[in-house]
């Protein structure tokens, strides 16, 4: 069954705009409400990040689930893993974010959590899904539910963040510059670090619902970039507005990316026996990740663009660690789903291990040149079905002998065929990519 209005990460859109209105997350809440309902007891944590609006959904979405008889438990403003976390901690059936993760301000979306930390079973979407187009109903007055607040959410979460790395670690010596993107780590964020020693800068951690994610944190670098240089610094962290992905800053100024963080934890987890299994990227994974893996016979595996697909990945698999370049890093050892704090203490504890800075770990990871050209084509058979396009992908991929590789993908938003080769000798790979980007426009003519 086909779904009306949960995309691959809940439903997201423009403030103001269907779905992203009060009256449709009142009924959200109602439908949600309703189908945790049918599990028995019903007890939802609800939590946001800090863009202006989310003060306006929490209100729809708990007047919803209450309406229903679900039990509502308020944690604020908190990052996105917290709220898996706490509703794991807490027993409660489900958990609500109310967040557009990196998007700016004037964006806003919906995020569910089961009761163990991890994304919705599909039955219960779709079952919230044909509720969304029922008649709304209320409970009888004494089935309402009641609402509270979690005062100590962040004291909770901080303490989570630090049992992620071993009773004792200390970071003291090291100076790091924090970058919140005035997002949901903006509290908890410089607590876990300073409370394990380091001394922190702090950037971008004055919200005030409309700053989230503008010209900061990890989709806006070149702040911190600066801010590592200016400071003297060991190295900076960048989060998002939501707090699941995480980039850092080396003491140079040099931007480490997701493939490369993922490496580091990787590599330090294999070295002490603790990996278990592989590492799950993607299809837009570096292809230095899958080599650099390979020299120390790690298991790479490629999953779909998104971080669910990382995590159905490491599942069905039942290895530990995935991630994606965006900073998406996924540890199960540790937690339930993408943790930005959590992944950047594993980088700073390898670090430790290894007494050794960000500069000289990234070093070990030799990224591949990467050509991306996008080709328009119009309606009609897809070009990449096209006998003569298949035939030279594979050649290419031949001729490269598992040094390089491929992907020739539709754009799912526009009329575009992407053409992306990668490889270890750039002026080779813009050759294949430039091939291969001319065919697909022949054939699609």
């Amino acid at each position: 069954m086909s779904r009306k209005y949960f995309g691959t990460d809940g439903i997201r859109g423009r403030v103001g705009q269907y779905p992203i209105t009060p009256d449709f997350m009142l009924k959200l809440g109602w439908a949600a409400g309703m189908a945790f309902r049918k599990m028995g007891a019903c007890k939802v944590l609800v939590g946001k990040d800090t863009r202006i609006s989310g003060y306006m959904f929490e209100s729809a979405l708990e007047a919803g689930l209450t309406s229903a008889g679900a039990d509502v438990m308020l944690l604020g403003p908190m990052p996105t893993p917290a709220i898996a976390y706490l509703t794991r901690t807490f027993h409660a059936e489900a958990g609500i974010v109310i967040s557009a993760s990196h998007n700016p301000h004037d964006d806003n979306g919906i995020k569910f959590f089961s009761g163990k930390g991890t994304k919705l079973p599909d039955e219960v979407e779709l079952m919230i899904e044909e509720l969304l187009d029922t008649p709304m109903t209320v409970v009888e007055s004494n089935k309402i539910g009641k609402v509270t607040r979690i005062n100590d959410a962040s004291g909770r979460y901080i303490e989570f963040c630090k049992s992620s790395v071993p009773t004792g670690t200390s970071f003291s010596g090291l100076k790091i510059v924090i970058d919140c993107a005035h997002g949901a780590t903006y509290k908890v964020a410089p607590s876990v670090f300073r409370e394990l020693g380091a001394e922190v800068v702090v950037l971008s951690a004055q919200p005030n619902g409309l700053n989230i994610n503008d010209n900061c944190g990890s989709t806006h670098m070149g702040q911190l970039q600066a801010a590592v240089l200016a400071e003297h610094a060991d190295l900076g962290i960048a989060f998002d507005g939501d707090g699941d992905r995480v980039l850092m800053v080396d003491h140079t100024g040099t931007i480490v990316d997701g493939d490369e963080l993922l490496y580091i934890i990787a590599r330090d987890l294999h070295e002490r026996d603790k990996l278990q299994g592989g590492v799950v990227g993607t299809l837009m994974s570096n292809l230095g990740l899958e080599l650099a893996l390979a020299d120390l016979a790690i298991p790479f595996v490629r999953a779909n663009v998104g971080d669910r697909y990382v995590i159905a990945d490491l599942l069905e698999r039942n290895w530990l660690v995935g991630g994606e370049n965006s900073g998406h890093i996924v540890c199960f050892n540790y937690t339930t789903t993408g943790d930005a704090i959590v992944a950047a203490l594993q980088v700073l504890k390898a670090l430790k291990t290894r007494s050794e800075g960000l500069a000289l770990a990234r070093q070990a990871l030799r990224k591949c040149p990467q050509i991306l050209i996008n080709v328009r084509f119009g309606g009609g058979a897809s070009p990449l079905d096209h006998p003569s396009v298949k035939e030279a992908s594979e050649r290419v991929t031949k001729a490269m002998a598992g040094r390089g590789r491929v992907l020739l993908r539709k754009s799912g938003t526009e009329p575009l065929v992407r053409v992306m080769v990668e490889g270890e000798d750039e002026t080779q790979v813009r050759g294949y990519a430039e091939e291969l980007a001319k065919l697909v426009s022949e054939v699609s003519a």
